[in-house]
């Protein structure tokens, strides 16, 4: 591994499921000191009076420990007996409330109606959590995914959650991304000369990943930014790992591929991780002048995790070398 010099900082861009596996094998790399992870809330939705964070909540309860790896999002050993008392009061129970989950929505809300930020209260909930890297929400402010089908628009919950991602996917909207700043501490990492890197993980480009960067001046600063930016592909061998980017893709006229990917990011890109069967696609994208990485990229285990955050790791500080005084001018 190559070494990691201590006084420059990683920041990961993350959505909910993929982004959280790649988030924790960062963690076990990565001191605190040494890792941010800003994660996607567009997701977030009022529900039953809650304020429900998905994406946060995934990676809170993947680097404290506590979530359910069977299931891939939740709890582990949780109960459900809130959501039967909801059923036979006849409330919605399309979104399944944990019990336990129930709890981190119930003192989310509680503090935001209290006055708190977003911030303040994920960094609350992540101390009470025992997790001591940072995890930051991309805003503050209110910023909604509605996804446009034949059915009419809806919000990303009703699509991804209620109807299972059946609707044909027509376009996506960001309702309040015009108006929303960018979390204070994630601005400031981008204008730091210690970030090393910037790794966008393996998350959804369309959901997950565009309203972080799509938040006002973030994609201007990631491209001046002193520090390499490298994504890691979500798609392996035609298909999403998990979740509905590959359908999105052929839906909105996109080939399914990792190069899509890559094309889709653009110049936002100095380097790109894809899996080996997709290693095919890998000169064609160095010729465009992209630095790639070729490695299995697929998580199952934890040491899978570990083993690409360190390859990761590794190929985003040896691209900081080649990239620091190109990007740097460009400030």
């Amino acid at each position: 591994m190559v070494e990691f010099n201590s006084d420059r900082h990683i920041l990961a861009l993350s959505g909910g499921v993929g982004g959280s596996k790649l988030a924790l094998g960062l963690s076990h790399c990565l001191t605190p000191q040494q890792l941010t992870v800003v994660v996607n809330t567009a997701d977030d939705f009022e529900h039953l009076g809650l304020h429900i964070s998905p994406d946060l909540d995934t990676l809170m309860y993947t680097l404290s420990g506590l979530n359910d790896t069977s299931r891939g999002w939740g709890l582990a050993d949780e109960s459900w007996a809130a959501l039967d008392a909801l059923a036979r009061l006849g409330e919605p129970t399309w979104f399944q409330l944990g019990d336990r989950d129930l709890a981190t929505h119930l003192a989310r809300s509680h503090q935001l109606k209290s006055g708190s930020t977003l911030s303040a209260v994920t960094a609350k909930l992540c101390a009470s959590l025992g997790i001591a890297h940072p995890i930051l929400p991309m805003t503050d402010d209110t910023v909604r995914s509605f996804i446009d089908t034949a059915s009419g628009m809806l919000s990303f919950q009703e699509y991804f959650v209620a109807q299972r991602c059946a609707p044909e996917t027509r376009g996506i909207q960001l309702q309040g991304i015009e108006s929303a700043r960018p979390q204070i501490g994630f601005q400031q990492l981008l204008r730091s000369p210690d970030l090393g890197a910037i790794v966008i993980g393996p998350s959804n480009p369309f959901v997950s990943i565009d309203p972080i960067i799509k938040l006002a001046g973030i994609a201007q600063q990631m491209r001046t930014s002193v520090a390499p930016v490298v994504a890691v592909s979500p798609i392996i061998d035609g298909d999403a790992v998990k979740g509905p980017a590959a359908k999105m893709m052929a839906e909105l006229g996109m080939p399914v591929t990792a190069a899509s990917v890559a094309a889709y990011y653009g110049d936002l890109l100095d380097g790109f991780v894809i899996d080996q069967k997709d290693a095919a696609h890998a000169q064609p994208l160095r010729d465009t002048g992209l630095a790639v990485l070729v490695v299995p990229t697929m998580m199952q285990t934890l040491e899978d995790r570990r083993t690409l955050a360190r390859q990761v790791v590794d190929f985003s500080l040896s691209l900081s070398k080649r990239f620091d005084g190109a990007k740097a001018g460009a400030i």
